[in-house]
């Protein structure tokens, strides 16, 4: 058995597309089917094999190693590293590189800290030692390739380019698209440029290839989603809760609902869709809840019905309020008789009386 490879997990976004979830909380720490998000991460990689991970932190970096320690608990040994100034992902990759134990010609996962995803980890180790590559990564395959970078390969696999963006029908020449997992050999980080911005995806992987470096491409199109936006936030929560994204961290058996130990449910209340209710929080009668999550010490009055939607943590929804398509941020609280729908956010404390919104994609 080969040893297993350290791991790197790329933390320090500030998250700006996710706000209001991310004003007080660095995205990987937002709650998804009941914990942090960089738990399911963790608990995936450890699975794997994975016992040393380095997280590069940045954008409140001082809430990560208060939560996760040093790690044992998950049985990994997490080291934690952060950037002064925003270094791109090749450079946070290089900044933590004097953490690593591994020799020149071992290989390194890098993980970036907003992607959900059913990868095999391993196999994707084990194409890239079979490949002899210098940087192995993780394709999938996406209806429309249009918003993500493209990377075709040969019939063997090996990354013939790296496209930007397309637009036309004429560029897009694949369905492959970066997603967010790599292999490193570890000489190839340590050839990273030290101490300035560095992209991988601009950068480091388009001048390896014109270097004549082998890049090798391994499509696994198992469940993939980029929980960039809140909409995609929610619904990676809910797939959590349903089984349908695999992860060993999610506290309770796959359904449903996922109701946290601490939180008060009525009994005529309904959850479904792979709703998460987080510790402390309170759901009243006849209250209806689809496909959402309520964090930790919000609350949900009597009749209300949300869809599709995040309650912040000690949020309040008023009584027969409807929240469809929502996020609402930590502590706001909405009154009863309000109708918020179509991706609205209400921020951080924010107080909305009773009766005051009726929204509606027809207006």
């Amino acid at each position: 058995m080969t040893e297993s490879p350290e791991a790197i997990l790329l933390v320090g976004g500030k998250g700006t597309r996710l706000r209001p979830l991310t004003v007080h909380t660095p995205k990987p720490m937002v709650p998804a089917a009941g914990v942090p998000f960089l738990t399911h991460q963790l608990a995936r990689a450890r699975a794997a094999g994975v016992e040393h991970i380095v997280l590069a932190t940045s954008y409140l970096a001082e809430v990560f190693e208060p939560y996760f320690g040093d790690g044992s608990a998950l049985g990994l040994h997490l080291e934690y590293v952060t950037e002064e100034e925003p270094l791109g992902t090749g450079g946070a990759i290089r900044n933590v590189a004097s953490r690593l134990r591994s020799g020149p010609d071992d290989p390194v996962l890098v993980f970036n800290g907003d992607i959900l995803t059913g990868l095999d980890i391993e196999a994707l180790v084990a194409t890239h030692r079979t490949a002899g590559a210098d940087v192995s990564l993780h394709l999938t395959r996406v209806d429309d390739p249009r918003a993500f970078g493209l990377v075709p390969t040969d019939d063997s696999g090996r990354v013939t380019a790296f496209l930007e963006k397309p637009q036309t029908p004429e560029e897009i020449v694949t369905d492959q698209i970066n997603a967010g997992a790599y292999v490193f050999n570890r000489s190839v980080i340590d050839a990273i440029p030290h101490d300035r911005p560095v992209s991988v995806e601009r950068e480091t992987f388009p001048d390896l290839l014109a270097a004549g470096a082998h890049l090798q491409g391994m499509v696994d199109s198992t469940y993939w989603l980029d929980l960039g936006t809140p909409q995609a936030f929610v619904r990676g929560s809910a797939d959590l809760v349903l089984g349908r994204a695999p992860s060993p961290a999610v506290p309770g058996r796959c359904g449903d609902r996922l109701v946290i130990d601490g939180a008060l449910v009525a009994m005529d209340a309904k959850l479904t869709g792979g709703t998460v209710i987080g510790e402390g929080a309170r759901i009243e009668s006849g209250a209806r809840i689809e496909g959402s999550a309520v964090l930790d010490g919000a609350v949900v009055e009597a009749g209300a019905h949300i869809v599709d939607s995040l309650i912040g943590a000690g949020a309040r929804v008023g009584a027969r309020t409807v929240v469809e398509g929502v996020v609402i941020g930590d502590g706001a609280t909405i009154g009863p008789d309000n109708e918020l729908r179509d991706g609205v956010r209400v921020w951080c404390g924010a107080d909305i009386g009773a009766g005051v919104v009726r929204f509606s994609s027809d207006q």
